[in-house]
């Protein structure tokens, strides 16, 4: 009974896949079986030097760095980022974080990660947006390599401008104050998986980092849901 009713109401609301469009079968979950399986991957996670690596080299010092796909303008990864970040689909985060926590959990160079960070958006944001979708990415990563999630220890202290159209100078200029660490206690000794949902230049990961990497002890890992580098 509950299959039909299911069923009736897909035939009203069908499901589409948030990366094409295409309407979901019953087994399909936020994206269909064919993009799951041909949307962009870097598999950067299996590389620990890795092109997006060598951005960060000389910037800040990180154990890993990768990203699930690759961002290119016009493209299906870039469609489901928009349904991710304006349009209120924020358990594609999860369900991708999920996803990509599944293969990180796979890799030798990941498995001494402790503890998941996203990268904080500011109150007022968070407040007109509703979620941050760095930590919906976050929430399904921690869930699926079974490690804490914190998201109070790094805050920002206030709202930075758009980064979009800034130059990777302007981006630096833009951030490298706004984040503070506010319980090193809990941080302390660890290896933190530090995660955003888009890296361009870079300068909001390396912002935050230095920050975190004031804490004695602490090793860095960073992932994020995609990156613009081809």
């Amino acid at each position: 009974m509950l299959s039909l009713i299911d069923d009736f109401v897909s035939l009203i609301y069908p499901q589409v896949c948030q990366a094409c469009g295409n309407t979901l079968f019953r087994n399909e979950e936020i994206i269909c079986t064919y993009c799951r399986y041909h949307l962009p991957r870097t598999h950067y996670h299996k590389l620990r030097d890795n092109p997006l690596a060598q951005v960060f080299w000389g910037r800040v010092n990180l154990e890993n760095v990768s990203a699930f796909y690759f961002f290119r303008k016009g493209g299906k990864v870039q469609h489901l980022m928009h349904q991710f970040k304006y349009k209120g689909k924020d358990e594609i985060g999860v369900y991708l974080g999920r996803l990509y926590g599944a293969e990180l959990r796979q890799v030798e160079t990941f498995s001494s990660i402790e503890m998941v960070i996203p990268v904080p958006l500011h109150i007022k944001k968070l407040r007109k947006r509703g979620y941050n979708q760095s930590e919906k990415f976050a929430e399904g990563l921690a869930a699926s390599m079974n490690i804490e999630l914190e998201t109070s220890v790094l805050i920002r202290t206030f709202a930075s401008e758009t980064q979009t159209r800034k130059t990777r100078f302007n981006r630096w200029e833009n951030v490298k104050e706004i984040f503070k660490v506010t319980e090193p206690q809990k941080i302390t000794g660890k290896h933190i998986l530090l995660v955003d949902d888009v890296i361009t230049t870079g300068a909001t990961i390396e912002a935050s980092a230095q920050h975190l990497l004031e804490t004695e002890g602490v090793r860095l890992s960073v992932a994020s849901l995609a990156c613009t580098l081809h």
